[in-house]
């Protein structure tokens, strides 16, 4: 059947090309984002991917998969991306009324853009090659993706086709034009890249979604987070705690640079109401601010890394993440 596909899409017929590449198109989604940190990107990278490759099908020899050659497309699109755009420009506290305590550092990473867990159905249960390293849901959480950000192109290209895809070393020499020995030698510095940006290994993992465990932890941060008290959100963070605010640069290392923040939220006046949803396979909550009338308007998603029975981190990003998740921009008054 996959011949006779291939033989028709060959031909110009466009419904043989789309039955051979749906099955891939989730996957290839997510590797773009992996690769570019951003889902408008990635979707922007997909649609120029399948573009490409309908236009070059009719000399596509089958020395590879389908799948194969796919990711082949798609990597070198994203490698083009990567080297071509600029650094985008972090954006100045705007938060009305809140005046934010010195942050720990300005984070070098200000354009990621958080993955709803809605798009992962099937894009994650891939077929991994014997070179994988990782597992699949790990390879999306924001921690990974961010810590992918801080590589070079061609190592982050490498890192992701050998050791989260699995791909073999001479496959994905093909795939950059390479060789395997650059190849090798650009997965050891990839490698040791990523252990130096990615502190996963230093923490417990993560209670498994939506279980028990992960429910009640949930549940007592947004009790914490809704009724304003410090205390209680502070017991729930790592000593180690961090929080970050994309395409904002202030970053919060540690549990007291976490809990000065979150007081100046707090003493502000500003109350929230969460509602819940999933992001990067992690809890995630669309945050809405109460106002005087009763309505309630959408100021942004949180993100939350959880540790065992503790949170790691806090991601915020801007409200105009919220209706990728389903999300309004407000809500009605109770």
């Amino acid at each position: 059947m996959t011949a006779e596909l291939i033989s028709r899409a060959r031909a110009g017929d466009g419904d043989a090309f789309r039955e051979l590449t749906e099955p891939y198109r989730r996957e290839l989604q997510v590797h773009c984002y992996r690769m570019l940190g951003s889902i408008q990107d990635a979707e922007d990278i997909l649609q120029e991917t399948l573009l490409a490759a309908w236009q070059a099908f009719g000399n596509f020899e089958g020395r590879s998969s389908v799948r194969t050659w796919l990711y082949r497309i798609a990597t070198n699109r994203c490698l083009n991306e990567r080297r071509s755009a600029g650094r985008r420009p972090a954006k100045e506290w705007n938060v009305p009324k809140v005046e934010p305590p010195e942050p720990t550092r300005l984070g070098e990473i200000v354009w990621l853009e958080p993955f709803p867990d809605a798009l992962l159905e099937g894009a994650t249960a891939v077929p991994l090659g014997p070179e994988a390293r990782y597992e699949q849901t790990e390879t999306i959480s924001l921690a990974f993706v961010t810590a992918l950000q801080t590589l070079p192109p061609r190592q982050l290209a490498v890192l992701i086709l050998r050791d989260v895809l699995g791909f073999h070393a001479n496959e994905v020499a093909e795939m950059l034009d390479s060789t395997v020995e650059s190849v090798t030698s650009a997965l050891k510095r990839a490698r040791a890249g990523l252990q130096r940006s990615w502190p996963a290994a230093e923490h417990e993992p993560p209670p498994g979604a939506d279980s028990p465990a992960e429910d009640v932890l949930v549940a007592r941060f947004v009790s914490a987070w809704e009724s304003a008290d410090l205390d209680a959100l502070v017991a729930l963070l790592t000593d180690d705690a961090f929080i970050s605010m994309p395409p904002m640069p202030f970053e919060y290392e540690g549990r007291d640079a976490a809990e000065r923040f979150c007081a100046s939220i707090f003493d502000s006046g500003r109350r929230f109401d969460l509602v819940r949803t999933r992001a990067n396979g992690q809890p995630a909550f669309g945050a809405y601010l109460r106002a005087p009338s009763g309505m309630r308007h959408g100021t942004g998603l949180y993100v939350l890394t959880l540790t065992g029975d503790r949170i790691y981190a806090m991601t915020h990003f801007d409200k105009s993440v919220l209706p990728w998740f389903g999300l309004p921009r407000s809500l009605p008054s109770r």
